[in-house]
This record gives structure tokens, sequence and C-alpha cells, in this order.
């Protein structure tokens, strides 16, 4: 099967390409337009970064060096995509990163003086990319669209995080975007759920609106008040597929509703995966999986990080995660790949007294997704900062 697009957004730091990303794909997501986002630069953003709290965003944001295994990690996941992608690329990149370029088959540009312009334009034609848009960005100012064919052209205002980004070149782009990525979304939808490797397999979208679950954006709000009817709804201990966008927390649930039986989830890059085992223990020094444990009033937070750019999915079998004493709370946070919390989930939960789950979406809250207290039912919101200067000790070396 020939490639689904792949667009690469485009410009030097700070020309907004992750605030238009974010925008693009609700966008698209609100037409119901099948995508995923690729964030191609190890620069810590993400959608949340748009539905946080800034000074937490500002908190936890924690930028990673390019290192080659992360673009090698980018390049298999454009090579495999299942899905049509939008992808968030850098600003300064060297010429050992622009293989990534090479696996992209569109472009959006986002240029703010000439100089960048011809340095991306150059970029553009290098790598044989399609242009799609040629858009001078602008912080303030008023966006115009000069022309539509073969590309937009024009200026682009606006494009900072917490500001709402419309108008005429906005639409413009969201218009060709979605033309663009006109796969019938049934079809894509039946193919991936063909290819589950369960009989039992939740579309998240469809189970939000049999629950009641609002949308906006296109997508499904999910919000921890929901959980008891979703762990009511579904069967127990049934090998269980689950496929669609959702936030941590429910698929941890979810991973943990089916346990010991299969769990499957569909991963944009990946396609369908089973959580990898973990072992408690004294990870190693060098672990690309570290953490940091902080002792609560109520419970255990371990705080999670990854020692480089990514983790892959194929490293992740048998890693060591800290032991913490039987019969506790746990919440456990983290920038960390959806596989891993239901693998953490997984690992945690059968020993503990209750385990929840931390977004940061939720301030400083986590969600509790099981438990043997009933003064700790799932769903239920726990004051759990995700750090707290000078009460921490590692849970392995940091």
């Amino acid at each position: 099967m020939e490639l689904f697009p792949a667009v690469l957004i485009g410009g030097p730091p700070n020309s907004g390409k992750s605030v238009l990303t974010y925008h693009l794909s609700r966008a698209l997501r609100e037409r119901n337009v099948q995508h995923y986002v690729l964030r191609a630069a190890p620069d810590g953003e993400g959608d949340w970064v748009a539905e946080a709290d800034e000074e937490l965003v500002r908190s936890i944001l924690v930028p990673r060096a390019w290192t080659p295994a992360f673009v090698e990690h980018v390049c298999a996941s454009l090579a495999r995509r299942p899905l049509p992608l939008i992808v968030d690329v850098g600003g300064r990149p060297t010429a050992w990163q622009e293989i990534i370029f090479d696996h992209c088959t569109h472009a959006i540009l986002l240029t703010p003086t000439d100089e960048t312009h011809a340095h991306w334009l150059e970029l553009v034609h290098r790598h044989h990319l399609i242009l799609l848009a040629d858009l001078r960005s602008e912080l303030h100012g008023t966006s115009v669209v000069t022309a539509t064919h073969p590309v937009i052209t024009g200026v682009i205002a606006g494009l900072e995080w917490g500001a709402q980004v419309s108008g005429p070149t906005f639409a413009a782009l969201v218009e060709r975007l979605a033309r663009l990525f006109a796969y019938e979304p049934e079809a894509l939808r039946r193919s991936h759920l063909a290819a589950a490797p369960v009989e039992n397999v939740i579309d998240l979208d469809r189970l939000a609106r049999t629950l009641g679950v609002p949308f906006t954006g296109g997508r499904a709000v999910w919000q921890p008040h929901h959980l008891p009817a979703v762990l009511e709804y579904l069967p127990e201990t049934t090998p269980l597929g689950l496929y669609g966008r959702g936030p941590n927390w429910l698929y941890a649930a979810m991973a943990l509703l089916a346990w010991p039986e299969p769990f499957y989830q569909f991963d944009a890059r990946l396609g369908w995966i089973a959580p990898p085992v973990l072992r408690l223990g004294l990870p190693a020094a060098q672990s690309p999986l570290h953490a940091c444990l902080h002792t609560r009033a109520d419970h255990i937070h371990l705080a999670f990080t990854l020692t480089k750019a990514h983790l892959d999915y194929t490293e992740s079998e048998g890693l060591a995660v800290p032991s913490v004493p039987a019969g506790q709370g746990l919440v456990v946070s983290g920038k960390l790949p959806l596989w891993l919390y239901t693998a953490l989930a997984i690992t945690y939960a059968p020993g503990l007294r209750w385990m929840g789950i931390y977004q940061p979406q939720l301030g400083d809250k986590a969600v509790v997704i099981s438990s043997h207290d009933a003064s700790f039912s799932p769903g239920r919101l726990v004051a759990s900062p995700p750090e707290v200067p000078g009460d921490g000790h590692p849970g392995s070396r940091r």
C-alpha cells in the first residue's frame, strides 16, 4: 500500500510551528479527518502545552537534545505510518537531521523574514517536498491570503499559545489538508480494527457516544468522573483491544480492567501493540527510564523521566522500575508514551491499596484508576503535584 501523506511544518524557532500544528489538528478532528501529529523534535511540546496551566508547563517542559537515535526513531515512525501525518520538526535542522525530510511528502512553511524564507525554501526543494503553503508568520498583524493555487501564500498572524487561531489563511490551510487527507474515515477505522489481535476491541469515540461523553474540537472530552461508568460498562478480565484518542489515565484503567488477560492498544506509529513487561527492581544507571520518589501524606508519587528524547518500544521490554511498599497508594507521572503508562499500571496496581495517574491538564491532581480502598474509588481526584522541591529522593539514578 502507498504510504499516506506526511506534511512537514517547517520554519525557524518561534515561528509558530507547534501552535499551528495543534490548531490544524483540532480543526481536522472537528471535520472527522483521520490523521496523527508526529512531534519530530525533542522539545517536549505537545497538545498538553495548550491545555495545561502556563506555570505548570514551564515547570514540566524539559527540552532534550537531538540524537542520532531520536532521528532514527522518527524516521522509522514515518516509514510505517498507518495514518496521514502532520510532522512538527525543529527550527534548526542540521544536515544529519534532514533525513527526516526525506520521509515526508509535503510541506507548509512559516517564516518571519526573507533570510529564513530563503533557507527553508531551499530545504523544501532539496528534499523534493510538495509545497502546500508558503506563509509569512507574524506575531502581531493581520492574516491575509494572497494566493491559493498552486501554493497558498500570504500572512498568518497570532500563532502563540493561548491565542485562538483563525482567519482566512488558517481556513485555507485546513481546507487544503482536509482534501489531501480525504481518506474515508470509516474505511480506515475498519482496516485498523480488522487488524486487531483480539476479538473484543473498544473504539473510544464510539464508547464516548454510548456513555454520553461530550465532544469538543472533534474529540471526546474524557473527564475523571466518566471512569466509573466505563469500568461498569465494559467486561472485566477479558482480552481487550483499545482504539482511539484518550487520556493516559483512561488507557491505564482499561489495561487493568483486562488484566491478567491480554491487552492491546493501537498506536499511530506502531499499529497494534501490547504493553511491555516491566520488572520491579533498581534501574541501572544507564537505564533510559529514571524515577524520583516523593512521599506524600497518604501516598507515594513516582515521577518518571526519560534520559533521552524518546524511549523506543523495542527497548522497553524488561526495563526495571523502582519497587514500592505493598498496600500503599501510588501516583505515577511523567511525559511518557501511552504504552508505558499501561505497562506501569499493570506492573504496580495489583499490589497497591490504590493507584492514580497524573495528567498535567488537571493541574496538581491525579486520577485514581484502581483501588482496594472505598475512600479512593476510581475516578476520584487526588492532590499530588508532580514535583515539590526538596521532598524527593531518587528511586533510581536521575
